[in-house]
């Protein structure tokens, strides 16, 4: 059976600072300072659990944090994963737009406007991305970038000599 989990004893400056976050307007701040004054009290983690209304993974990350972050632990961190990056990030940024300036067609689709989907499987062909991605994600990474999807698709342009004479101005 392994050893129970405590915290190793308070300097009288943590206790005050623990009794302090307990009035918290931050529930997670609040819930931590418990959680760890009643651990320095020599209670187990399974009991502090129950009593808190919570469960014991949850008191016993709390008392980790604690020994690796001291108070630090009280606030509470982001909860968005580290490793997270954009599907299509500002590396692409200048193959976007030039690829917008481009009819789909040349890239063997069947229709002469783009849309978000075909902008996505067009990327995914490239391999710009590792899997396919949404219309929506592709709108999102397009207004990351700082391109705005109405102005994308002024850029279409005709074949026709005379495009810029018939075109008319609420095409523009």
């Amino acid at each position: 059976m392994k050893p129970q989990l405590y915290v190793p004893a308070l300097t009288p400056a943590q206790r005050r600072s623990l009794q302090h976050g307990l009035r918290s307007k931050e529930a997670f701040t609040a819930r931590r300072c418990r959680i760890l004054l009643r651990s320095a009290d020599r209670q187990a983690p399974s009991r502090i659990a129950r009593d808190l209304g919570c469960t014991a993974p949850t008191v016993r990350h709390a008392l980790h944090a604690f020994a690796a972050e001291g108070l630090a632990c009280l606030k509470e961190k982001s909860s968005r994963p580290h490793a997270a990056k954009p599907a299509l990030g500002a590396d692409r940024a200048d193959d976007l737009k030039d690829l917008l300036h481009h009819r789909p067609r040349a890239f063997g689709k069947a229709t002469g406007l783009w849309t978000l989907d075909l902008l996505a499987d067009v990327c995914h062909a490239k391999g710009w991305t590792p899997r396919r991605l949404t219309g929506e994600a592709v709108r999102v990474a397009l207004r990351r970038l700082g391109i705005r999807w109405r102005r994308a698709k002024r850029w279409i342009t005709s074949p026709d000599p005379a495009y810029a004479r018939k075109k008319s101005p609420a095409t523009a």
